[in-house]
């Protein structure tokens, strides 16, 4: 996987003049071949409403899927097709759960797909570049260029049964569930 995403951060001068004080390639990339992602952690806030610190780029960090508490996180990942993904079942799924993605509810022990998980966030999913399942508990949702999910603290993973890379665009917020 080769995605970049171009990164404008704006902020003020010393006159208070609207000014971009970053416009480069995202630096904060995480390739993951052995569950064919790629994650690239655009922006983080520590609360809400945000503090909006200059002095720092807010993405150089270290951080798990969930966002901080009472923060959000803005990033964009590409999903590889399934079918390309090395390793199994029983595999991902440890590795999944090692990282603290694990799905909630009657299914938690046994789920549909390895990557089923639940996050304690609204998230906005937005469908830059090709196609992705969205699966629930029970059901698929097939989605495409375009396409938007508002995700509300539910079971889900998300599958690339095409051939061809799938990019999407998340902001996930913290939320009392």
């Amino acid at each position: 996987m080769s995605l970049q995403v171009r990164r404008v951060v704006t902020g003020k001068d010393p006159s208070g003049k609207a000014i971009a004080l970053m416009d480069d390639p995202a630096p904060n990339v995480l390739e993951r071949k052995d569950l064919g992602t790629t994650n690239i952690l655009l922006w983080v806030t520590d609360s809400a409403p945000a503090t909006i610190l200059q002095d720092r780029d807010a993405a150089d960090r270290t951080i798990g899927l969930q966002p901080p508490p009472s923060g959000t996180t803005f990033r964009v990942v590409e999903f590889g097709p399934e079918k390309d993904i090395p390793s199994d079942y029983a595999t991902r799924l440890r590795m999944m759960q090692e990282r603290g993605i694990r799905p909630e509810g009657p299914s938690k022990d046994n789920p549909r797909h390895p990557s089923m998980h639940r996050t304690k966030t609204l998230d906005y999913a937005l469908i830059l570049s090709g196609e992705i399942d969205m699966l629930l508990d029970d059901s698929d949702v097939h989605l495409k260029a375009g396409d938007v999910v508002v995700q509300m603290a539910t079971n889900h993973a998300w599958v690339n049964r095409s051939e061809k890379p799938c990019t999407v665009a998340f902001i996930m917020i913290d939320a009392n569930t």
